[in-house]
């Protein structure tokens, strides 16, 4: 492979509290540009458009774990993402919408004091993960067990810990056997309801056999990570915005039906989800640059959906902006499977949220921490909610 000279450091410039702003700067500066950690960052929305929708020569492979389907590419992906698509359906979206009403209410309602409250840790994860429980069929008696899975292997990543990673895979893959062993021997949960995923995964086929334990362990990861992950950072990052915009909160108030719409705005202009990679499956040119076939590439989501060129004011909330080009839930034969389970229930969340508060703002007395890369969002947020 040609020797590559590194354009730019991620760990000293996509550090908080100027991720964002210099993400938009290197977008302008150099769209494409290289370093050891990343490989090839692409933070041009036509650049990031081309790999995702191209996977003939953009692997999403990219990683020596088993991940199902995310890891894999067509056709292997195929068969299991027609699989678990049936999962996200608009009919089980809707009659999984009242648990997810149910929870949101249960947690939002107490919290609702007038006294300066860590969103994070009290109500975003806490949220995320009760609902990912009620998803898969599990107890809620897991809730604090998946959120602190899901920490760990957020700093296992940060890190770059593959030994972490590897042993954190296994401890997941442990809680998962035991959730399908306890099934395999209750013969009498054959009547399926609706809320267990679990059971059914274990009915499904992919390639005339059932689903190995493994292959059922990495989907409810993948799924794990993005809920417990990405949910909670979503919640995060809208309540921040509105807590510092009060006419937009105000305006949501009066206008619930723009809800949905504005959360996918908020989340443009602050994406949830750092980045995801790629690997060149064969030489080729991108934005001037020649690639050799296994060279790695980083898609950065919050460059892409911030890119003057496709958006309008690309930093500034457009509460009714079009959601044309949002990359949001991602393109292609990747996109996010779950988008609109996801939509409902920050919808759910922040429609429950407003209804019970008269106002929110931040706790100015108490810091405000920003994530870490490869995270989004906050690590920390105080808000005071007003009844």
């Amino acid at each position: 492979m040609a020797y590559r000279k590194t354009t730019w450091d991620p760990t000293t410039e996509l550090q908080e509290p100027n991720q964002i702003l210099a993400q938009d700067e290197l977008r302008r500066r150099c769209p494409v540009a290289y370093s050891e950690q990343l490989g090839w960052s692409l933070f041009a929305h036509a650049d990031v458009m081309r790999v995702l929708e191209d996977h003939e020569r953009f692997s999403n492979a990219v990683s020596s774990h088993l991940s199902v389907p995310n890891g894999m590419d067509p056709p292997e992906h195929t068969p299991y993402r027609q699989m678990i698509e049936k999962y996200f359906w608009p009919e089980r979206v809707q009659a999984f919408q009242p648990l997810v009403e149910q929870i949101a209410d249960e947690l939002i309602a107490p919290a609702v004091t007038g006294v300066s409250l860590e969103v994070m840790s009290q109500l975003a994860r806490r949220f995320a993960s009760r609902v990912q429980c009620a998803f898969l069929g599990w107890s809620f008696d897991l809730e604090q067990t998946l959120i602190d899975w899901t920490l760990e292997n957020s700093r296992a990543s940060r890190d770059g810990d593959r030994e972490q990673l590897s042993k954190l895979a296994a401890r997941f893959e442990a809680i998962v056997d035991r959730q399908l062993d306890s099934r395999a021997r209750d013969v009498q949960g054959s009547t399926l309801t609706a809320s267990d995923v679990t059971r059914e995964l274990m009915r499904e086929q992919v390639h005339d056999r059932s689903l190995s334990y493994e292959e059922i362990s990495s989907i409810l990861r993948n799924w794990t990570v993005g809920e417990i992950g990405t949910i909670s950072a979503s919640i995060g990052i809208v309540m921040h915005h509105l807590a510092v915009q009060p006419i937009d909160q105000q305006q949501l108030r009066d206008q619930p039906n723009l809800v949905a719409g504005a959360i996918d705005e908020i989340l443009r202009v602050h994406n949830p989800l750092f980045s995801n990679r790629r690997v060149a499956r064969c030489p080729v040119e991108l934005a001037g640059q020649q690639l050799a076939a296994g060279e790695k590439i980083t898609l950065h989501w919050v460059a892409a959906n911030r890119d003057e060129a496709v958006f309008e004011s690309p930093g500034e909330v457009q509460l009714e902006r079009t959601p044309t080009h949002n990359l949001l839930y991602g393109a292609g034969v990747h996109a996010c499977p779950g988008a609109l389970l996801a939509r409902m229930e920050l919808t759910v969340f922040l429609n429950c949220l407003l209804r019970s508060t008269a106002g929110f703002e931040l706790s100015n007395e108490l810091p405000l921490v920003f994530a870490e890369m490869p995270e989004s969002g906050f690590s920390e947020l105080w808000v005071t909610l007003r009844n």
